[in-house]
């Protein structure tokens, strides 16, 4: 994933959870990363020669279904398709879960950006979980993290998010118990990294450049990521009908004078 992964246990479970949580996390990313063989790209291979590809990678199978449910929750505006000559996008996947295929009409591909590292917190939390740990801390890049239970201190996990134009100051501050976080941005530290693919709004060809931050909670990782890149790409009329006051939250900066937020 190219993220520094922070695993926090505060007491109870088997000894070797953390061992556990981390190859769930490492079995994530051997299975979807684009950057080197996996069975993604293998997957991609196929798609790209127009070729129905057959998914026999469960981890793989079961990230195509949780996005392929997710399309109504994101009004369709998550989408890990890539390739600019082709606006149907995810609308033209053919996934067929009985026969665990997949296949699109033409040459396209899948980035699991936006997705991956959720969906790596929620298996390394199941592993936890089964592990008999009952209070424990995950973060992947700062950007999406996981909490199970209450803080060992009890109560909620209280997280400020930052402020990307000042870091000394926060934009909101979630209060977690057994939830995840989803931070996606077009502004702010990391943002300009090489390795960072540009966010498209589906059907348009243009990233979009507007200067946003999206925080999202949910009970899972993969959706929290998922519709944190969904506020991020929506346009206003879309970010208004997916934004709740505490859990899916848009700050808008386009205005230097103020802070603009779907709430």
């Amino acid at each position: 994933m190219g993220t520094r992964i922070e695993l926090h246990r505060f007491g109870g479970g088997a000894s070797d959870a953390l061992a556990l949580a981390r190859d769930a996390i490492e079995r994530v990313d051997d299975t979807l990363t684009i950057h080197r063989p996996s069975p993604a790209t293998a997957m991609n291979e196929a798609l790209r020669a127009g070729q129905t590809a057959k998914i026999a990678d469960p981890i793989l199978f079961d990230a195509l279904i949780r996005i392929d449910d997710a399309r109504a929750a994101t009004e369709g505006l998550f989408d890990p398709t890539i390739d600019a000559r082709h606006a149907v996008g995810w609308a033209g996947i053919r996934l067929d879960r009985h026969a665990a295929t997949i296949a699109f009409d033409a040459s396209v591909a899948l980035d699991f950006g936006g997705f991956g590292k959720g969906y790596a917190l929620d298996l390394a939390v199941l592993a936890l979980r089964a592990a008999g740990v009952g209070c424990a801390l995950l973060s992947a890049g700062e950007s999406s993290i996981a909490v199970i239970g209450e803080h060992p201190l009890g109560g909620s996990w209280s997280l400020a998010v930052p402020d990307p134009r000042n870091p000394e100051r926060s934009l909101v501050v979630v209060e977690l118990v057994d939830e995840a976080l989803s931070i996606s941005a077009t502004v702010g530290f990391g943002t300009a990294a090489p390795e960072r693919a540009a966010l498209l709004r589906p059907g348009a060809s243009a990233p979009i450049i507007s200067p946003r931050t999206a925080v999202v909670v949910d009970r899972s990782g993969a959706m929290a990521e998922m519709l944190s890149t969904a506020l991020i790409v929506a346009d206003d009329v879309a970010a208004r009908r997916l934004h709740d006051d505490k859990r899916r939250m848009l700050f808008d900066f386009a205005s230097a004078a103020s802070t603009r937020m779907f709430a």
